[in-house]
């Protein structure tokens, strides 16, 4: 004969039937089922209001939560998210916060991020692996202008079928957005007068970081190109990253994929609707966005301009008096005992100015910046 199975609600069903028939106290009948007497009585109370029904299983939810987010709150977040679809929980909360001073039950993050799950908001997404880099050494700046980026966003085609080339020119340490204009190409022609009217707006910063890409990089000597060398004399530093490491400027990458959600996706009409999209972007990301690195404040209230203004001529290039100094040609080429040597053809009508530290061993300069050694046994210049 198989074991008899008995449930908690037939067990309460038996209780409260020896209860009914007198034959024990409570204090008796509750220490044979192993129960208190304050669960007996509670039993017995439920079966005089509600019957039979009132010893089913309830649930153990409260019937109240003092601490749970009001309606209002929550329906300011999903208005807030529909306005800004691509915005996480944490900037939606900083974003939120400021414009509504009166609400001070604003929930966490996490619990944000829930209520946008519920209301289809956002999408469940699994746990992404952490990867490191090894090698990589981050900038590291003191103050603003310290240290800009640039890069060009990948190309696309505005509906009109025209490429686009959006350049982006941002601030390290605030990572505030000096610019972002669309570009027919990445020539160096196009890109240096965006160049010229950032520097003439925020001042100059004390190094540019780019990638090896045009028109930042060459394949000429130390990469030289026409732009990176107009830095060089304007007294600001080129930082180069490995190639193909763009981890290397992630801040700038990482701003790329918020600007292509935010302008890029979809194109627009043409170049000057897609410029309009671009406008519009940087006002929002610098005066609006939050930005975790500062705490959920936009980068704008924490970027001023450089103390270094543009000049209005450059200084001429000046070697000391021991230099053997050097006119490049229109080739990019200077001659040296009589023989034409190329170095770069970024560096024509420029002079250069060649040190011998050694026995037939010549230092090449351009201003500070030693690009080179020239051995002239056999006139090859050497990075």
């Amino acid at each position: 004969m198989p074991w008899m199975e008995t449930s908690p609600v037939d067990q309460r069903k038996e209780f409260i039937r020896e209860y009914r028939r007198g034959l024990f106290t409570m204090q008796e009948l509750c220490a044979r089922y192993a129960i208190s007497r304050k669960t007996g009585y509670k039993l017995v109370a439920r079966v005089e209001e509600e019957g039979v029904r009132g010893l089913q299983d309830r649930s153990r939810a409260p019937h109240s939560c003092p601490h749970r987010t009001p309606p209002e709150v929550e329906r300011l977040i999903v208005a807030a998210r529909q306005k800004h679809p691509d915005w996480g929980p944490r900037l939606l909360l900083d974003w939120l916060k400021p414009r509504h001073p009166r609400v001070h039950d604003w929930p966490a993050p996490s619990t944000a991020g829930a209520m946008l799950l519920r209301a289809g908001l956002v999408k469940r997404r699994g746990r992404r692996r952490l990867s490191t880099h090894p090698g990589v050494v981050d900038p590291i700046t003191a103050v603003p202008n310290d240290l800009w980026t640039a890069d060009f966003k990948g190309q696309f085609r505005t509906q009109d079928h025209v490429y686009c080339y959006p350049l982006t020119i941002a601030d390290q340490h605030t990572r505030f957005l000096l610019t972002c204009h669309g570009l027919s190409s990445v020539k160096g022609e196009e890109a240096r007068p965006i160049f010229e009217r950032t520097f003439r707006e925020y001042g100059l910063p004390r190094a540019i970081r780019t990638d090896n890409g045009a028109p930042f990089v060459t394949r000429a000597l130390c990469g030289l190109s026409h732009l990176n060398v107009w830095w060089m004399r304007l007294g600001i530093q080129h930082q180069r990253i490995h190639p193909a490491s763009p981890q290397e400027n992630g801040a700038h990458e990482r701003m790329h994929r918020t600007l292509k959600r935010g302008a890029i996706r979809p194109p627009r009409a043409n170049a000057r609707a897609q410029q309009r999209a671009f406008n519009d972007f940087r006002a929002l990301y610098n005066d609006e966005r939050p930005h975790t690195l500062h705490a959920g404040t936009p980068p704008g209230q924490h970027y001023a301009a450089s103390p270094r203004a543009y000049p209005t001529r450059l200084p001429p290039l000046e070697y000391p008096g021991h230099f053997l100094v050097k006119r490049v040609t229109d080739a990019g080429t200077f001659r040296f005992h009589n023989r034409l040597l190329f170095i770069a053809n970024a560096l024509q009508y420029y002079h250069i100015g060649l040190e011998e530290i050694d026995d037939g061993i010549w230092s090449i300069f351009f201003g500070t910046i030693l690009l080179a050694r020239l051995d002239e046994r056999d006139c090859i210049i050497r990075e």
